[in-house]
């Protein structure tokens, strides 16, 4: 229940700020309707790992995040709230298959993650008190976006997933790693005008 309050707590944030609320820096290199291919600047990451279905597990995360970034667990000063908020799943799994065809997924690992404003460094950031909460410096990459409204519930996220892959094979470009999942809205945004991306990395074909 706390963590469930706490993520209502901070995704309300970035809507009701009274100033924009920072995203990682990119530039667009190819733009198509709702796919398109960015190079993003490097950044970075404060990140957990939970176990659970991909919304029961977007909201474990927040908490041990929240707590991070507004020094409820830490001294020192307050991390500025930015967006979007992330979800990997931590091993691969085949996003694009039905949900009948996956073993359990409340048996999955996730990380979810709040990108640091770019103003620090990996050295200025505080350290986290949670075991649990990391710092993962993100290199410069390219990445292919889609982007989608909706819940993002876990059949939104396997179609997006599969419109996204279907997408970098006619871009003729090829997949690294594992699609990441982007929400940039507060819950109670209604659903049709609700702001996700699914993103991978891509690289041109050799």
């Amino acid at each position: 229940m706390r963590c469930l309050i706490l993520a209502a707590g901070v995704l309300l944030l970035p809507a009701c700020a009274t100033e924009p609320v920072e995203e990682p820096a990119f530039t667009t290199r190819l733009a198509a309707r709702d796919f398109e291919v960015r190079d993003y600047a490097p950044t970075i990451v404060a990140e957990i790992t939970v176990q659970g279905d991909p919304w029961s597990a977007r909201f474990e995360g927040f908490g041990p995040l929240a707590d991070y970034i507004f020094a409820n667990d830490r001294s020192g000063e307050k991390i500025a709230m930015t967006a979007p908020v992330t979800q990997a799943p931590r091993e691969k799994i085949a996003m694009t298959a039905p949900v009948t065809q996956q073993a359990a997924s409340s048996d999955q690992e996730w990380v979810i993650g709040f990108t640091m404003p770019a103003s620090y460094s990996i050295e200025t950031l505080p350290r986290p008190v949670d075991p649990d909460v990391r710092l993962v410096e993100v290199p410069a990459r390219a990445m292919a976006v889609l982007s989608f409204t909706g819940l993002a519930t876990e059949e939104d996220m396997r179609a997006a997933s599969a419109r996204l892959l279907d997408e970098v094979a006619r871009a003729n470009l090829q997949p690294k790693g594992d699609v990441v999942f982007a929400f940039y809205d507060p819950p109670w945004i209604l659903p049709f005008f609700r702001r996700n991306e699914a993103m991978v990395e891509v690289r041109s074909p050799e």
